[in-house]
């Protein structure tokens, strides 16, 4: 094994003749435990490392997946159209306002498609937008070019905040360490519907947005 990185949300392990291209799905996860234990009920596969370990990927919900290529992992199909990571430098204002440009669908939906920026899931989507008074229903390509500066610096925040933290446990999410993520404490619409703002007490909206509940206050959202 030389090295383990991530793109969007796949796990590269690279090896010295290609690379494993992993994604977790909704449930899975992995774990080093030693080759001794036997695998429970979900465990799929385990990868042999060395002094008598493994690396045990556990998937209740069977939605992972394991690919192998002895190319270029960037070349690979599931790779090769994403688009910029939400912390790089490709991502910024200007990058967003462009790529908005005569689009009618609402923003929230473009800045959960992965041909526009990776990593920014529902949760994060109507969080960063809150934090940067836009409402999900905006249409892409009314955004000024100060609200999408400031729409790129909400999703880096939010996104950098829930990592700090361990991210987000709504039900079953645990972190490497089985501690839960902490951000859930931090939310300030999503899964809020019918509580009071926590910045201007209106009641924050609930409604389906591209079959996913969309959260939003509709004071402080424009």
């Amino acid at each position: 094994m030389r090295a383990v990185e991530r793109r969007a949300k796949y796990i590269l392990i690279r090896f010295v003749h290609g690379t494993l291209i992993l994604h977790l799905g909704m449930s899975g996860s992995l774990r080093v435990v030693k080759a001794r234990v036997a695998p429970k009920i979900h465990d799929h596969w385990d990868l042999r490392l060395d002094g008598g370990w493994i690396l045990r990927f556990h998937d209740p919900r069977r939605f992972g997946s394991l690919h192998w290529t002895e190319t270029d992992p960037d070349l690979h199909p599931l790779l090769a159209k994403l688009a910029p990571e939400p912390f790089s430098d490709a991502f910024d204002g200007e990058y967003l306002y462009r790529a908005t440009r005569g689009r009618s669908v609402a923003i929230k939906q473009l800045i959960m498609n992965s041909s526009l920026v990776v990593g920014v899931g529902n949760i994060y989507a109507s969080e960063a937008l809150f934090r940067a008074r836009v409402s999900p229903r905006r249409a892409a390509g009314r955004l000024t070019r100060k609200e999408a500066a400031n729409l790129v610096r909400a999703i880096k925040d939010v996104l950098g905040e829930a990592v700090k933290i361990g991210g987000t446990t709504l039900r079953d999410y645990v972190n490497a360490d089985g501690a839960p993520g902490y951000f859930r404490q931090k939310l300030f619409v999503y899964e809020r519907g019918g509580e009071a703002c926590r910045v201007c007490a209106s009641v924050v909206k609930q409604f389906v947005q591209g079959q996913r509940s969309t959260y939003w206050c509709s004071t402080c959202q424009r």
